[in-house]
């Protein structure tokens, strides 16, 4: 489809004087949430709020803040982090401007793992939905509101949370089933007339493991 001249913005060089600015207008505006200017970083401004006024916050964000394009949603463990005495997990959310270089933030919010619990904001962000699911999957953290919350890497069977600090780096967990997407995807390759030709064993139960072909107890 041909995209008209008109629909195209012209992209803006980043100065200091224009970060300077944002940063500037991005914190007074998050004042109003909460926010409080968190560690220097070099790459962008970042905020930290009380992740009851999240949805809020992302919501000025993008509508007042034009920041159009959620880059990623990261979760931290700081389990063992030195001279830390904060709640042990934190999410970050990280924007930026497609057409503005100047416009760019990091929000951030903090849990207790007692009560790892964070609104989604799936609904602003429609990539927020994987991204979410990721954070879920490897920490833990349970983003309320969220239209299908399960684990996005991992398989159903999967008990723990990869990247906490205390999960056990050498333990292995497999699946003892076909993976549940297995039917709906041969039904779909049938339907657009493929032949399945062969189809797998049964996956080999939990205490035995199958590498590179060679079984070992």
């Amino acid at each position: 489809m041909a995209v008209s001249e008109e629909n195209v913005k012209e992209p803006v060089v980043a100065t200091a004087e224009a970060r300077k600015s944002f940063e500037e207008q991005a914190l007074a505006r998050l004042e109003n949430f909460g926010g409080v200017r968190s560690e220097k970083n070099p790459w962008s401004l970042t905020v930290v709020v009380n992740s009851a006024r999240l949805h809020d916050a992302v919501l000025a964000v993008r509508d007042e803040l034009g920041l159009d394009m959620l880059l990623d949603i990261v979760g931290i463990d700081y389990l063992g982090f030195k001279d830390y005495a904060g709640p042990r997990f934190a999410v970050e959310y990280v924007f930026k401007s497609v057409y503005d270089p100047a416009k760019r933030l990091i929000l951030k919010v903090f849990a207790e793992e007692a009560d790892l619990k964070i609104p989604t904001i799936s609904d602003l962000y429609e990539i927020a939905n994987w991204q979410e699911r990721e954070v879920y999957d490897q920490y833990g953290v349970t983003f309320v509101g969220h239209p299908d919350l399960r684990r996005l890497l991992n398989h159903v069977e999967f008990v723990g949370h990869p990247l906490r600090k205390d999960y056990p780096a050498h333990r292995r967990q497999w699946l003892s089933t076909n993976d549940y997407l297995y039917p709906a995807l041969e039904k779909r390759l049938e339907s657009k007339g493929y032949k399945i030709l062969e189809r797998p064993e049964e996956i080999l139960p939990n205490e035995v493991e199958f590498l590179q072909g060679s079984i070992k107890k």
